[in-house]
């Protein structure tokens, strides 16, 4: 996960009705992540070669109502890519989410004194990356920390309409994360994003990783 704080007006227009800025000690965030899925099923079933893809996705982080109106902190995606048509065409579907189909990889190397980590995705002709090289063991979150402003969204928010969100649950435990010793990123910002998005995903305000799990994401409900 690479974080890049930005201006609160950068996000604004992608904010879904009835949600708001999240912030950690006053800084606003999007983060570039990368990740693995893994075994996955759709409604309890499994899609023939479809359960173990990439995916690389721009974020950022909100505050938003649940079915009770109870308030929860959640994240809302700009883009999200995978590498299979059929994929996002799915996600499209089931969640209105913005997904989209570019050729992808990944690389996960581990030995006794540390693990490598990347994820490629090939735009315009040329792999756009993000790596790392980690300690090998995780450690707990501490509380309060950025990384825990990072990783503790549990609802995903986007906007279905101008005046309707759709919202759903995402329960996974509390992840660990690895201490990092080196970084790299290669990416296309202003073709992939935005240019407004461009000046600032430069240097990141930090880089983290962490360990994953069991992932389930219930169905989206409308607000």
């Amino acid at each position: 996960m690479f974080n890049y704080e930005v201006p609160p007006h950068i996000l604004t227009p992608f904010l879904p009705a009835g949600t708001y800025l999240d912030t950690w000690e006053g800084h606003t965030f999007v983060s570039l992540v990368g990740f693995l899925f893994a075994q996955t099923r759709v409604k309890g079933i499994s899609i023939p070669w479809h359960t173990n893809f990439e995916e690389v996705n721009l974020r950022f982080y909100v505050q938003g109502k649940d079915d009770a109106g109870k308030w929860q902190r959640g994240v809302v995606f700009i883009k999200e890519i995978v590498p299979r048509c059929a994929i996002a065409l799915t996600a499209r579907w089931l969640y209105h989410e913005p997904y989209v189909c570019m050729p992808m990889q990944h690389l996960i190397e581990q030995t006794n004194t540390e693990l490598r980590v990347s994820y490629q995705w090939r735009h315009q002709k040329e792999w756009n990356y993000m790596r790392v090289v980690a300690e090998p063991t995780a450690r707990a979150l501490q509380p309060n920390s950025a990384e825990a402003f990072i990783t503790e969204h549990y609802w995903g928010y986007n906007r279905y309409s101008k005046e309707k969100t759709m919202a759903y649950q995402v329960e996974h435990p509390q992840w660990k994360t690895y201490t990092i010793q080196k970084w790299a990123v290669n990416c296309h910002v202003a073709a992939l994003y935005g240019s407004q998005f461009a000046p600032y995903m430069q240097q990141p305000h930090s880089v983290l990783m962490a360990d994953g799990s069991d992932i389930i994401v219930r169905k989206g409900f409308m607000l």
